[in-house]
Order: C-alpha cells, then sequence, then structure tokens
C-alpha cells in the first residue's frame, strides 16, 4: 500500500524526499535527487500538544525527550537516541511507569510544544508582552494620486490595528524625514540628507536625540472647551515616547500627518530620475527601531516603495533617464555597474537587521523596477515578507496589506456549543500566524549531516560534528536564526549521509536499541519563538525513518516523494542561478538529473525506450521536471530581475502544496455535465462550452470558453430559464475569490474569454500539445497556441531514449 505523504505532513509538518535511505554515501549518490526535508516550524497542528513546562535535554548533544527515546523506569533513566547518552530524569518525573507516561513519551506525540516557564516568568515580572511594533516607510516619489490611494489604504488597514500596537513613520524622497508621533502641538520631523554615501547608527540615534535615556513627557494640557481632547502623551522614555508610540496614543497624529502628506516637492530636472534615497531611509529606520526596540525585541519595517532607489546607499541606477535600469543579461554580464555594489549595501543591513531581530516587508509597487533584486538579503533574511503589484490602487496590494496589518480572528466555537476538535491557540490570532525572535536547531543521527537550510533564515554560524563539508544555502552551521516567521512558512533543509558502506546499520555502542536500533535513523527539530501573547515556546518535532542497503530499487522507490522533490529541486535550481550567474545552467542541469534519476529507477529493456516504464511512486516526477523547466523560476526570459527575486523569495517560503502549484498550475473545469473537476494541464482541455480555473498562486485565471462567452454577453443569465448557467457562472467566480482573499501575498485576479488579450495568461502555463505548426486532433471550438516549445509528450519520448542508452 502505498504511502500517504501528505497525512504524514499533517502530523508532523515534514516532508521528506526520500523517506527510506540507503546506509551507505556511495548508494546515496547514485540516487541523484538530494536529500531533504520541507519543514514547517510554527504551522498550527490540531494534534500537537502545548505542555506548560519546560523541556527535558539530552546532556551531551541537547536532544530533546522525545518517543523515540528507551526508558528505564525503574532507574528514572532515558538513552538519547542521537547520540545514546544516558540522563537521569528530573525529580518531579519520579512518578512515571510504562503506565504513567509523560505527553513527551506517547508514541502519537512526535511534534510537541512547551511552554518556557523562566523565559516567560521573566517577561511577567517585568512590564508584560511587548506589543507588536510597525514602523511604515513610505516613498513620496510618486504621483499625487499613487500617493493618495496608498495613504487610503494605510488608514484603512490602521483601523484593524490593535490599540496597543506601537507605530511609527518615516517617509522618504530627495531626502528622509522621521516624524515624531509624541509631538502634538504641531507635525515634527527630523530631516536626514538622502545623498550621504554613509550613515553610522550611534549618529543617527545622538541626531534623533535617542541614543541615551530620554526624560518622560510632560503631561498634555486641558483641551479648549469644544476642542477635540488630545491623545495623552506617551511617557515612556526615548524612542519609544517620540518617534514610536501605542497606536492608541497617536493615531490623531499619525492619521493626520498621512493626510497631509505630499509627493516629494524638490524637482526633478528634465530627463532625469527622482533623486529616490530607499538605501538611505533604511539604514535610518534600522537605527531608530535599534534605540526602540532593543535587547532582541522585535520590529517591523514596512517599505511600500514606487521606483528605483538613485541616490545615496543602495543605489541601483545613476539618475540619468538615458540609463536604462538593469537586465538580466546585464547582471550576468557585469555591465549592471550599481549591482554588486548596493547588494553588498543591503546584505550589510541584513546582517545588522537580523542580529536585532527586526524583520523587512517590502511592497514593490510600480511598473518599472525598484531594486528589489539588490534588497532580497535584507528582507529575506529576515523573515519579511515581499508584494508586487502595479499600482497603489489594484486588489492585490489594497488585500495583501490588510492581511500584513490585520490580527486574523479566532476560530468560531462550534455551532452546537460542543468544546471544539482541537484546542484553540491564541498565538495564532496575530496577522499570518506571525511569530518572532525565532530559531531553528536541526540534531541528526550518527552517519547523517546538515549540508544547509534554504528559506528565510540565517546562519548562526553553529559548527559540529553534525555539520557537513558540503554547503547548500545558509550551511556550515546546525542552527539558523528567523527574525520573523509565519505559519506557513516552510523551510528546505538539505543533509548528507556520511557512512561508509554498512556503517550506518551497526547499531548503536551501547546496545540499547538492540538490532531493530540498528535500522533507524532520526532527525529532531527545535524551534525557539516568541508568540504574539508573548509567550516563549519552544517545539520538538522527532521524526525516524529506516536504513536500507540500496541494492533493492524498490525499497527506494516506496519512499520517495515525489511532490517534495519537485519543489526541493526548484528551490536548489533557483538558488544556483541566483549563485553561478553565467556559470550555471539550470535547464541543462535540470534535464540531467532527471535523465539520470530515470536511467536508475526506470524498468526498461536496454536500447529500447517502448518497454520504459516508471513505478507509480516516480512517474509524475518528469512531468514536474517538464514544468519546471518552463516555469518562471527556471526562464528569465521577459521577467526582470525584480520579478524573479518576488518570486524566488515566494518560492523558498511558502509551503510544499503552494510551491508546487508555482511550478505545476492546477486546472479546474466547469461545466453543464457535472460537478467542477481537475483538468490535464493542456491545451486540449479548452473546450466552448466550459469554464476553466487555473491557479498559478500568483495568477487566479477564470477562462470561458467561446460558447459560454457568447451566451453571458447576451445575457442569458439573467432569465429565469437559465438558472443552471447563471450558477455555472458564479462556480468559478466564488471558487477564485476564496482563493484570492485568504492567500498571502494576494493573487492577481484575471477574468478573461477565448481568443481575448488576456487568455494569454492561461496559454502560457499550458502544455503546448496542439501548436501552429503541430495539430494533435484539436476538436471543434477548440485551441492551438503559437509557440515552438516541446511538449510534454515530445519531451518524453526523448527522456525515454535517453534513459534506456545507458
Amino acid at each position: 500500500m502505498a504511502t500517504d505523504f501528505g497525512d504524514l505532513e499533517t502530523a508532523d509538518a515534514v516532508r521528506l524526499t526520500w523517506n527510506v535511505w540507503p546506509a551507505s554515501r556511495v548508494e546515496a549518490t547514485k540516487c541523484t535527487l538530494p536529500f531533504a526535508a520541507l519543514y514547517s516550524p510554527c504551522r498550527a497542528l490540531p494534534s500537537m500538544p502545548v505542555l506548560p513546562y519546560d523541556p527535558i535535554a539530552c546532556k551531551n548533544c541537547g536532544a530533546v525527550l522525545n518517543p523515540y527515546a528507551r526508558v528505564d523506569f525503574h532507574g528514572k533513566i532515558w538513552i538519547c537516541p542521537f547520540c545514546y547518552t544516558r540522563s537521569h530524569f528530573p525529580p518531579h518525573y519520579a512518578a512515571i511507569s510504562e503506565q504513567n507516561l509523560p505527553a513527551e513519551l506517547f508514541p502519537s506525540y512526535c511534534t510537541i510544544e512547551y511552554t518556557l516557564t523562566q523565559q516567560n516568568t521573566a517577561m511577567a515580572t517585568s512590564s508584560g508582552p511587548a506589543p507588536p511594533c510597525y514602523v511604515f516607510i513610505i516613498d513620496t516619489c510618486v504621483s499625487e494620486e499613487e500617493l493618495n490611494a496608498l495613504k487610503t489604504s494605510m488608514l484603512q488597514a490602521i483601523e484593524t490595528m490593535p490599540e496597543t500596537t506601537l507605530v511609527g513613520l518615516v517617509t522618504y524622497g530627495t531626502n528622509v524625514h522621521v516624524h515624531e508621533l509624541g509631538f502634538e502641538s504641531c507635525f515634527k520631523s527630523y530631516v536626514f540628507r538622502g545623498s550621504k554615501e554613509t550613515f553610522d547608527v550611534k549618529e543617527v540615534q545622538e541626531q534623533l536625540g535617542v541614543l541615551g535615556a530620554a526624560p518622560a513627557a510632560a503631561p498634555a494640557a486641558p483641551a479648549a472647551p469644544g476642542q477635540r481632547a488630545p491623545p495623552p502623551a506617551s511617557k515612556t522614555p526615548g524612542a519609544l515616547g517620540r518617534f514610536i508610540c501605542p497606536l492608541g496614543d497617536c493615531e490623531f497624529q499619525l492619521s493626520a500627518i498621512l493626510e497631509e502628506l505630499q509627493p516629494d516637492s524638490f524637482p526633478i530636472p528634465a530627463e532625469h530620475r527622482a533623486a529616490r534615497c530607499t538605501g538611505s531611509a533604511l539604514t535610518v529606520t534600522g537605527a531608530l527601531m535599534a534605540a526602540a526596540r532593543p535587547g532582541g525585541q522585535h520590529a517591523r519595517a514596512v517599505l511600500f516603495v514606487g521606483g528605483a532607489c538613485a541616490d545615496g546607499p543602495g543605489a541601483i541606477i545613476s539618475r540619468e533617464l538615458e540609463n536604462a535600469v538593469r537586465s538580466h543579461k546585464d547582471i550576468v554580464k557585469g555591465s549592471a555597474t550599481h549591482f554588486a555594489k548596493s547588494r553588498a549595501y543591503f546584505s550589510q543591513l541584513a546582517t545588522e537587521w537580523s542580529q536585532r531581530g527586526h524583520t523587512l516587508d517590502v511592497f514593490s509597487v510600480a511598473l518599472d523596477q525598484v531594486g528589489l533584486s539588490e534588497m532580497k538579503p535584507l528582507c529575506e533574511c529576515t523573515g519579511g515578507m515581499s508584494v508586487l503589484a502595479e499600482s497603489y490602487t489594484h486588489d492585490v496590494f489594497k488585500k495583501s496589506l490588510k492581511l500584513l496589518l490585520s490580527p486574523r480572528a479566532a476560530p468560531p466555537p462550534p455551532a452546537d456549543g460542543s468544546a471544539p476538535a482541537a484546542p484553540q491557540d491564541a498565538s495564532y490570532t496575530a496577522p499570518l500566524g506571525q511569530r518572532t525572535n525565532a530559531s531553528l536547531e536541526v540534531l541528526v543521527s550518527r552517519d547523517v549531516k546538515v549540508s544547509g537550510c534554504l528559506g528565510p533564515v540565517d546562519s548562526l554560524g553553529k559548527k559540529g560534528p553534525m555539520v557537513s563539508d558540503t554547503v547548500v544555502g545558509h550551511g556550515g552551521t546546525t542552527h539558523w536564526r528567523m527574525s520573523s516567521v509565519a505559519e506557513d512558512t516552510t523551510l528546505a533543509l538539505f543533509f548528507d549521509i556520511a557512512a561508509e558502506s554498512g556503517q550506518a546499520r551497526q547499531g548503536d555502542p551501547t546496545g540499547a536499541y538492540g538490532q531493530g536500533g540498528s535500522e533507524q535513523f532520526f532527525l529532531q527539530f527545535i524551534t525557539r519563538s516568541v508568540t504574539s501573547t508573548g509567550e516563549h515556546r519552544m517545539r520538538a518535532t522527532t521524526i525516524t525513518r529506516r536504513w536500507v542497503d540500496g541494492t533493492d530499487l524498490r525499497d527506494l522507490t516506496s519512499g520517495f516523494d515525489q511532490e517534495a522533490a519537485a519543489v526541493v529541486m526548484a528551490r536548489l535550481a533557483a538558488a544556483k542561478m541566483e549563485a553561478e550567474e553565467a556559470e550555471f545552467d539550470a535547464t541543462r542541469w535540470l534535464d540531467r538529473s532527471l535523465i539520470r534519476m530515470c536511467s536508475r529507477f526506470g524498468d526498461y529493456r536496454r536500447e529500447d525506450p517502448a518497454s520504459f516504464q516508471l513505478a507509480p511512486q516516480i512517474s509524475l516526477y518528469p512531468q514536474f521536471i517538464f514544468n519546471l523547466r518552463r516555469s518562471q523560476f527556471v526562464q528569465v526570459f521577459n521577467f526582470s530581475p525584480d520579478e524573479t527575486a518576488h518570486f524566488r523569495m515566494c518560492l523558498n517560503r511558502v509551503p510544499c502544496s503552494d510551491a508546487l502549484a508555482m511550478i505545476q498550475p492546477t486546472l479546474m473545469s466547469y461545466g453543464f455535465q457535472g460537478p467542477p473537476e481537475p483538468a490535464l494541464l493542456d491545451v486540449a482541455s479548452i473546450a466552448p462550452d466550459r469554464i476553466l480555473l487555473l491557479d498559478t498562486f500568483f495568477h487566479t485565471v477564470v477562462f470561458h470558453g467561446q460558447t459560454v462567452a457568447q451566451w453571458r454577453e447576451a445575457k442569458y443569465q439573467e432569465q429565469p430559464e437559465h438558472a443552471a448557467f447563471k450558477a455555472l457562472l458564479e462556480a468559478p467566480q466564488s471558487d477564485a475569490a476564496s482563493i484570492v482573499d485568504t492567500r498571502f501575498p494576494s493573487p492577481r485576479f484575471v477574468d478573461c474569454d477565448q481568443n481575448g488579450s488576456q487568455a494569454r495568461f492561461l496559454l502560457a502555463r499550458l502544455n503546448p500539445s496542439a501548436t501552429y505548426n503541430r495539430d494533435s486532433g484539436v476538436g471543434t471550438g477548440g485551441d492551438i497556441i503559437f509557440t515552438d516549445d516541446v511538449a510534454l509528450g515530445v519531451f518524453l519520448d526523448h527522456l525515454k531514449k535517453l534513459a534506456v542508452a545507458g
């Protein structure tokens, strides 16, 4: 019976590319695909208990007590499955027995979360949990219409935020303006020259007057009769009382500043760009947040940028319009003169922000590029989000901003009044279920090494015997920092098998695990984080899989997760393309790995392509790679570097199901014959009397066949006798709306008809089985694609020939 890897992911939020591992390095190399895990460290799991006490850790390797530990109930000793060290239980575990097990030893609790009592006690004795903190950075070098749309969206989003939320405001254009929200007599701001090349953090803090503790603000004078009483002055010293204030205290001042905000007043010479100083604004904001939230307290900077940075540090282009913004070709050739310097500048900022526990979210809202490719290290390494939109008036921007800032509603109780099926965790009511100041540590069995991690993390540089010499992404460590992590954030962790032939199955030296233990290896993921309620939590996920000798291919294929493998290969290809640029040919690399994979695991007679076949566990993998080769992650032609950076950041963050939709979109077909059904991602699925719903993660497309579009234009849906047609039109619209309203970033919604200009959003992702020069039996009312791309059938035929050639 085939294993349902989705059920395993539901239980522990982990998916492995291979769920059965060969016991030697040589056999592992023959598998051609990496041994990796996709892990969501903060996903809400319905069966996961939250224990109100500190965990028990191994005194040698630090592994947390788990169901796979051997326990001597008589001697009150447990044996670590990772290093085989014997550790004593603490005194409060004296009553444990085979009939009285603690929760962490229950076989079904492989993932468990602890409330860290020491940190929470320290928090309770202080001023309580720190409220969330947002600093808004607004680019004013935009048109008045765009700025007004941004102000309207921000005012609406601010109304949904809790009054305890700390907020700050920085605006920039030619210069950087830091607004003092705690000063109520008038609008007051500190101005920094945007063209200044270097900013020292302490120098900025000194100029703002927040380098040392500032005296408490004086109480506000009473309001005159008939006037609105001003909000009470904040008594918090330093930056918190002046520039970053509780929303309940400064909402009136913040709203007034936003309403009066005007586009940058400095004139722009003819044939020149605006002197936009995005890099300077981020440096000043970083210094402000460092003063307001010291000691690792989390803060988020939300950047709204409407054009390219052309002045000051981090500039991506000169001000003269005769110089075009860099393209992929310019970067590969080395002719993008500002790229390396700007990238290095933002990478340095990324290190500083990550160490402080601060996060940057970027809303890139412009028809042209804004420099997101250069800012990618700062946004990704700090756990920030990226949103790409064309205008502040678009729903993509409005809905994404609302999802980022608005707290999520707690799930309603059951209508019958019964208790909920799973405990309701208040920590997941934060926007996007975010947690802060998180870290991830990975522990592995002997003969398994950690190669690295791909995702929104920053390395903590922890060395040790578990670290592999092979580096993938953020490698050379088993410990990573995450300033902010959302509920669906998923990391790709890579492993090496370091054992020589047969050594991985020799068992532990203590003999505690016996012959059965020698067939298993263990992985443990330890995540520490702070919830939105201020609680310090630690989650431990422990999984086990088995070793095999690798000579029987059926053992390996039975544990192959082709969906996880496709997602891991997409992340790995994107990382290699970014790191190696001109030297790396992603298409050829994917083709070669696929050919080796099929040659190794296929069933065929040599030199006979007709005899080739793959096991069901692998049969879809070539199709995934075919679509990956055609996706925006590999084919960067017609995409700007900013768009590519946005796509890759989303790919490195989302869970397996969403990443798979990016690689191979889902297509649903709606018709009169029955309920909606999945359709082949092929041009043959287009029919005149059907409606198609395409979900590419970044776009949601409702495509009406030619006949359906004609009936709709004739308004048949408004006639009572055609109620079924009205229901047919509404069904895909409703399904698309549910996707658009809940996904972050919000996808672009496209409503199009067959033969219309917007139909390209669908046709570009379909398999071109019928083209202008290759008619594969297109039915009446069908469609063809004007392309020279190879169809899936041709691709598979060539794959078979190369795989059986040996």
